[in-house]
C-alpha cells in the first residue's frame, strides 16, 4: 500500500517510545523492516519522569532517565527506524492492513507492536507533579535504595501499597502508609505482612492533600487531612511512594484484544502474540508483574524477533 497525503502505510508499526518500544524498534530496523514507531503523549515512557536510574545494566555509575531513553531512541534512529510524535486516538484491527488514526494522520500496517505502557495512578496534586522523582515515586523498586535511613511514606491500602511498603522496608528508617479508611483492601495475607511489620506503621483514616518539599532539596513534609474530622496536619517526611494502582493504556484496543479484568492486554504464554494475528504487545501494556524498563526492552526484543518471524511466513 502506498503513502498518500494523509496515509502512511509501514510493514511493522509501533506504538509507544518507552524501553519496550525502543527496543522493538531496534531490533525490527536491524532485521531491515523498516518499522515506523509512533512515540505517543509522552515521549521516552514513565522514564523520562524519573531522576537517575540505577538499575539498568550497562551503567555503573548510573544514567539518568531521559537520559537513557534519549539514547535508546538515538540507536533506534540509527538503524533506521521513522519517529512520528503523533498520538493515536483510534484502532481499527478488524482486517489487514491494521488502520490506525491519529491527531495528526492515519496509518497503516501489516503487522502492529503495541508499547503504549501503563500509567501509574496519581493523587492529582500540583506539588506531586513538580516533584516526581525528586523524592515522589511511583516505584520502589526503581527508588527505594535512594532513601536509605530514611523516613519514607507510602499512599495506599491495597496490594501494591502494601508490597511496596515492605520493599521500602530493607531500606528506610520508618515507614507510614497513608490510608483512607480503618482498613487496609490488601489481601488478608499481604495485609498481615505489612502491620506485623516492626518499621511500618499505618495512619488511618488519612489522605494526602499535600506535598511540600523543592527539586533541589526533595521532599520535606506532607500535609494530610483526616478523612473524619477533616483536620489538617504536616507529618515530616523524606520521600512519598504512590502506589495506588495503575491504568494500562489499553482504551483504543477495548472490544478488539483480550484483556484481563484491569485492561492489561493478554498475550500467548511465553509470547508477546495477542488474540489478534499480527498484532503483538510487549512491556507494561501486558505486563502488571515486574513493570520494570529491563523486563519491557526484554518483551520488546521478544515483540520484534515474532514480528520478523510471522511476516516471514504471511503477506497482504
Amino acid at each position: 500500500m502506498a503513502d498518500t497525503e494523509n496515509n502512511k502505510h509501514s510493514e511493522v508499526l509501533i506504538l509507544g517510545s518507552g524501553p519496550a518500544g525502543y527496543t522493538a524498534a531496534i531490533y525490527t530496523a536491524r532485521a531491515n523492516l523498516n518499522p515506523l514507531l509512533i512515540s505517543g503523549p509522552q515521549p521516552g515512557g514513565q522514564l523520562t519522569l524519573t531522576t537517575e536510574v540505577e538499575n539498568y545494566p550497562g551503567f555503573r555509575d548510573g544514567i539518568m532517565g531521559p537520559d537513557l531513553m534519549a539514547e535508546m531512541e538515538a540507536q533506534a534512529k540509527r538503524f533506521g527506524t521513522e519517529i512520528i510524535g503523533d498520538f493515536i486516538t483510534k484502532a481499527d484491527l478488524s482486517s489487514r492492513p491494521f488502520k490506525l488514526t491519529g491527531n495528526s494522520g492515519i496509518y497503516t500496517c501489516s503487522a502492529l507492536i503495541i508499547a503504549t505502557g501503563a500509567s501509574a495512578r496519581l493523587l492529582g496534586l500540583d506539588s506531586e507533579k513538580e516533584l516526581m522523582g525528586y523524592g515522589v515515586s511511583t516505584c520502589a523498586t526503581c527508588d527505594g535504595a535512594f532513601f536509605r535511613d530514611k523516613r519514607i511514606v507510602v499512599v495506599g491500602g491495597g496490594d501494591s501499597a502494601c508490597e511496596e511498603a515492605l520493599f521500602l522496608t530493607k531500606f528506610g528508617r520508618e515507614v507510614y502508609i497513608v490510608h483512607r479508611r480503618d482498613e487496609l483492601r490488601a489481601s488478608k495475607i499481604m495485609a498481615q505482612r505489612a502491620l506485623s511489620h516492626e518499621k511500618i506503621t499505618v495512619l488511618w483514616n488519612k489522605v494526602v492533600v499535600d506535598i511540600k518539599g523543592t527539586k533541589e532539596g526533595g521532599v520535606k513534609e506532607i500535609i494530610l487531612k483526616d478523612t473524619i474530622s477533616s483536620s489538617e496536619e504536616p507529618f515530616a517526611c523524606d520521600a512519598v511512594f504512590i502506589a495506588i494502582g495503575h491504568i494500562p493504556n489499553t482504551d483504543i484496543f477495548k472490544g478488539q484484544l483480550e484483556m484481563d479484568g484491569a485492561g492489561y492486554i493478554s498475550t500467548a504464554p511465553d509470547s508477546t502474540k495477542t488474540t489478534v494475528e499480527g498484532v503483538f504487545a510487549c512491556g507494561d501494556v501486558q505486563d502488571k508483574t515486574y513493570r520494570q524498563a529491563i523486563t519491557a526492552a526484554g518483551s520488546g526484543c521478544m515483540a520484534a524477533i515474532e514480528v520478523e518471524r510471522w511476516l516471514a511466513g504471511h503477506s497482504e
